[in-house]
C-alpha cells in the first residue's frame, strides 16, 4: 500500500516505545527477543514478540500466560478475520496502509477485540480509528452508509463499540441537514418550474438500499423520529423494494407451483423483507405513492405468506384511493392451486374499508353540520367510480369457472343500491357468468337475478334482456313491462307519476321515531330523489339520441313521399297505442308500429359474452 503522508489516517512508520508501567511488563519484554507463531482462522502468522506485545494487550497477557516452548498462539473468532488482523499487525510494525471506509469498522473491532488501548501505547489502534469515525464517517450520509454496510459481517462486538448506532444517527442528522438544505434551494430558484422542483428526490434514496433489512429499519426509524418527510421515506422504501423483491418473478405469482432451488431461504427472506417495509410506511397519507406500488407489494406479501397484519395494512392504505385504482389493479391472481383464478376475498377486504371510509367522512360532515351525500359531494362521486370499477371487475372475474356463485354474489351485493345509477354492468356480469356456469340450477339463477334491478336497465340492456334465454322467465316479463311502462311514460310527456321505481316515502317523519332517525330518514330519502334525478337525465338522453335519429331517417327519406307518409303514419300509429285511442285503423296502425318495433329492438342488440 503507498504511503500518503498529508493523509492523517495514514499510517507511517514509526518506532515502537512500549510503555513499561510494572514489573509484569517488565518480565514480559524481557522475553521477547525470539518470534512467535499466530494461527487465525486456520492461517499462520511468524511474527516478532515484541511489536506485538507493545500495543496488544490480549497478546501480551496470552505470551505470558503461554507454557510452550513453541511459542504458537491461536486466536479465535478475531472480528474482521485475517484481513483485519494484518491490518492491525501492519499498525503494530509501523507499517504503511491508509484507513478509509471500507476497513475502519473491522479495524475498530479487531482492535477491540486485541486490546489495543491507550494503556499500552499513546495513539494505539482503538484511538486512530475512533477519530476516523467521529471526525470523518459520521460527517457524511455517503461515508456513515458504507461504514454501516461493512458491520453486516461483523459479529456483536460491532454493537458493542456502538459503531451502527453511530452510524444510523448520523444518516437520520445528515438527511434531515440535506431536507432543510434542499428546500431552501428550492426558495431561492424562482425562476424555475413547478415540475422541476416536485420531481426531485433526495439523492440517499439509492445509497440506502445497499442496507441489510434490519439496519434499513433502523435508519428509516431514526429518520421519522427525526422529521424526514413522509414522501421521501415512502421514495425511499419504494426503491428499496424494487431492489430487494426483484429474485420473485411473474412466472411464480401465476404458477404458485413452481419451486427455484433454495426457494424456502429466499422466500423467508423476502418474507421478512415486506412485513418489514410494510411496518415502516408513514401513518401519514400520502397521495404521492403510486397505486401500482401499493399493488405489488399486496401481490408479494400474499405469495410470501406474510402476516394478516401486513396484508390488511396494504389493503387499508389501497382502500383510501380505491377511486383512483385501475382494473388491472385488481386482478389479483390467486395462489391456491384448484381454487378461483382470481384472489376475490383480497377485493372484497379492500371494498369493506373502502365503505368504512366513506362512512366514516359522511359522519365528519354530518358533525360540521351539512349534507354531504348528495349527487355533487366527493364522497359520493368516489362511490360511483367505485361502482363503475367493480362492475368492469365482475365482468372481468365471471368467466372464471372455478368462482363459485356466493362468492360471486357477495361481491355484487357488498355495494349500496345507490353506487349504481344504471344497472348495465351487473347485467352484463351476471350474462357472463350464467353463460359460463351453464350447470346453475333454477333457483340459483333466480337468485343471481334478483341482484339486477329492472327499472335500471338502459334501453339497450332492456332490449337484450328482453331476448336473453339464459334469464329465468319472471324476470323477461319484468324487463319488458319496464320497458313499455318507461316508453309510454316517455312518449306521453309524464314527469314519471306512477312509475314503479318511484319507491320513495312522503318523507313525513313519524312521531314515534327519534329525531335522530327522523334526520337519518330524510337524508336517505333526499338521497334517493337526488338519485332519481340522475337516473331521469340518463333517459333523457337516450330519448334525446333516439329523436335524433329519426329526424335524421325522415330527412333522409323527403325524396320519396310515399315512404315519407308511411313512416308518419307508422308514427302516429305508434303514439295511439299509448294514448289509449279506439278504432279498427289505429289498431292496424299499431300492430305495424309494433312489428317495426320488435324489428328496431333485434337490430339494436348487442353481446355481452
Amino acid at each position: 500500500m503507498g504511503m500518503v503522508s498529508e493523509n492523517p489516517f495514514s499510517f507511517s512508520n514509526r518506532s515502537p516505545t512500549p510503555k513499561l508501567c510494572s514489573s509484569f511488563t517488565t518480565r514480559i519484554f524481557s522475553d521477547v527477543a525470539g518470534d512467535i507463531t499466530i494461527v487465525v482462522d486456520g492461517e499462520s502468522f511468524l511474527l516478532h514478540k515484541f511489536p506485538l506485545v507493545s500495543r496488544s494487550g490480549k497478546i501480551r497477557k496470552m505470551v505470558a500466560d503461554n507454557k510452550d516452548s513453541s511459542s504458537k498462539l491461536e486466536l479465535l473468532n478475531i472480528p474482521g478475520g485475517v484481513q483485519a488482523f494484518e491490518l492491525a499487525m501492519k499498525f503494530c510494525y509501523g507499517m504503511n496502509f491508509e484507513v478509509t471506509t471500507a476497513n475502519v469498522a473491522h479495524l475498530r473491532c479487531a482492535a477491540e477485540y486485541l486490546e489495543m488501548t491507550e494503556d499500552y501505547r499513546d495513539e494505539n489502534l482503538i484511538a486512530r480509528t475512533e477519530t476516523y469515525l467521529n471526525e470523518v464517517v459520521v460527517e457524511s450520509l455517503e461515508k456513515s452508509v458504507e461504514v454501516l454496510a461493512t458491520c453486516e459481517t461483523l459479529p456483536s462486538i460491532a454493537e458493542e463499540v456502538g459503531i451502527p448506532s453511530r452510524c444510523v444517527e448520523a444518516i437520520a442528522m445528515n438527511a434531515c441537514k440535506e431536507q432543510l438544505a434542499s428546500g431552501l434551494s428550492m426558495l431561492s430558484c424562482d425562476g424555475e418550474s413547478t415540475e422541476l422542483k416536485s420531481g426531485r428526490h433526495e439523492w440517499w434514496v439509492e445509497d440506502l438500499s445497499i442496507l441489510r433489512i434490519d439496519y434499513y429499519q433502523r435508519v428509516i426509524c431514526a429518520m421519522t423520529r427525526l422529521g424526514v418527510r413522509p414522501d421521501s421515506i415512502f421514495t425511499s422504501l419504494m426503491h428499496f423494494a424494487q431492489t430487494s423483491l426483484k429474485g420473485i418473478g411473474k412466472c411464480q405469482i401465476w404458477n404458485p407451483g413452481r419451486v427455484r432451488p433454495n426457494a424456502g431461504k429466499t422466500e423467508h427472506d423476502q418474507k421478512t423483507v415486506v412485513e418489514t417495509l410494510v411496518s415502516l410506511m408513514p401513518t401519514e397519507k400520502s397521495s404521492s405513492v403510486p397505486l401500482t406500488f401499493m399493488f405489488g407489494m399486496l401481490r408479494m406479501a400474499i405469495m410470501v405468506d406474510a402476516t394478516i397484519a401486513s396484508r390488511l395494512e396494504l389493503e387499508r392504505r389501497i382502500a383510501f384511493r380505491l377511486e383512483m385504482v385501475s382494473l388491472d389493479d385488481l386482478l389479483i391472481p390467486s395462489i391456491h392451486a384448484g381454487g378461483s383464478l382470481y384472489d376475490v376475498d383480497t377485493v372484497h377486504r379492500i371494498l369493506v374499508n373502502f365503505l368504512q371510509r366513506i362512512e366514516e367522512e359522511d359522519e365528519e360532515s354530518e358533525d360540521c353540520g351539512y349534507e354531504s351525500e348528495g349527487l355533487g359531494s366527493p364522497s359520493h362521486g368516489s362511490l360511483l367510480k367505485v361502482g363503475n370499477l367493480i362492475d368492469s371487475y365482475l365482468a372481468e372475474i365471471a368467466p372464471d369457472p372455478y368462482l363459485s356463485l356466493p362468492t360471486f354474489i357477495a361481491m355484487i351485493e357488498i355495494l349500496p343500491d345507490y353506487a349504481r345509477v344504471i344497472d348495465d354492468g351487473i347485467y352484463r356480469a351476471v350474462d357472463i357468468y350464467l353463460k359460463v356456469h351453464s350447470m346453475l340450477t333454477e333457483q340459483e339463477c333466480k337468485k343471481l337475478c334478483k341482484l339486477i334491478d329492472c327499472q335500471k336497465l338502459s334501453q339497450e340492456a332492456s332490449n337484450h334482456a328482453a331476448q336473453n334465454d339464459r334469464l329465468p322467465v319472471k324476470m323477461t316479463v319484468q324487463v319488458l313491462y319496464f320497458e313499455q311502462l318507461r316508453l309510454k311514460n316517455a312518449l306521453s310527456g309524464s314527469s314519471g307519476d306512477g312509475f314503479p321505481s318511484q319507491r320513495i316515502s312522503s318523507g313525513v317523519p313519524s312521531a314515534a321515531m327519534s329525531p335522530r332517525d327522523n334526520y337519518a330518514s330524510l337524508r336517505r330519502e333526499n338521497r334517493e330523489l337526488k338519485l332519481e334525478i340522475s337516473r331521469m337525465r340518463v333517459r333523457l338522453s337516450e330519448l334525446e339520441k333516439e329523436q335524433l335519429f329519426m329526424k335524421q331517417g325522415m330527412m333522409d327519406k323527403t325524396g320519396n313521399g310515399k315512404t315519407f307518409l308511411t313512416s308518419l303514419s307508422k308514427g302516429i300509429g305508434r303514439i295511439g297505442i299509448f294514448s289509449g285511442q279506439a278504432g279498427g285503423k289505429p289498431k292496424k296502425s299499431g300492430r305495424k308500429s309494433r312489428g317495426s318495433e320488435g324489428k328496431t329492438g333485434r337490430s339494436r342488440r348487442y353481446s355481452v359474452s
